[in-house]
């Protein structure tokens, strides 16, 4: 099924102003452009602060039938100096969650299989990145008293960050004046280039629409297992 243009709202006036690095702004642009699946509603949010010099942040819901399926957050950070445990100048964050279905839930491999929804929406795109690291927990609520009607539920949430790789960084360094003892200096890591926000957006509403249980449909992958859709979702009415 071919990709549809999904909402994605204005973002923060500060995304685009001039006081914020040129290979940033671009790298919010991308993300401002991508075409996405029509259940996925898509909106800027205000980031967190002082997580690194600039951000930009997303939110999103997979919506179907005015039914929410599961929803989360991805946030870009740039640090021009750049970060050692980035390993360059750009992270993207994300907290992604939805509720299972019983016997999923029941599924002792389903925290590894959650971990490599992610990592199998990057690599399915296509599209390069380093250090990622993130949690995926399992919760479960049983309901007493006044709820006690309710059926036990389970939710999943999957933290995570990665660095999206500028296609620049396959390239040979060019050398600047300035290097440490005369010689030459590898140059500032804000010329290193601008990641692929757009094709790791992609990947990034990939692993939203498989959590939420729908079948593949953006993602060039089709074999790829997905969760069963909620019993009960949660009604946006």
């Amino acid at each position: 099924m071919a990709a549809a243009q999904g909402h994605l709202s204005d973002g923060p006036d500060d995304a685009d102003g001039e006081g914020s690095p040129s290979v940033f702004r671009q790298a919010v642009a991308g993300l401002q452009g991508v075409r996405l699946r029509p259940e996925i509603e898509l909106d800027a949010t205000p980031p967190p602060q002082r997580l690194a010099p600039f951000s930009y942040a997303l939110e999103a819901a997979v919506v179907v039938d005015d039914q929410e399926l599961a929803d989360g957050r991805l946030i870009l950070l740039h640090d021009p100096a750049g970060h050692e445990a980035w390993g360059g100048t750009f992270r993207l964050v994300t907290l992604v969650h939805a509720d299972l279905e019983p016997e999923m839930a029941a599924d002792p491999l389903l925290p590894e299989v959650c971990w490599s929804w992610l990592t199998g929406a990057l690599e399915a795109r296509r599209v390069p990145y380093a250090a990622p690291s993130g949690t995926v927990t399992r919760a479960g609520s049983h309901y007493f008293g006044g709820l006690a009607e309710r059926e036990p539920s389970t939710r999943i949430e999957i933290r995570a960050s990665w660095s999206p790789v500028p296609p620049a960084a396959a390239k040979p360094v060019r050398a600047v004046r300035g290097g440490k003892g005369g010689g030459p200096a590898a140059e500032p890591p804000e010329e290193a280039g601008v990641p692929d926000t757009a094709a790791h957006l992609a990947a990034w509403c990939d692993l939203l629409c498989q959590i939420a249980g729908l079948p593949p449909g953006g993602a060039p992958d089709a074999g790829v297992v997905t969760l069963p859709q909620r019993r009960d979702p949660q009604s946006r009415r």
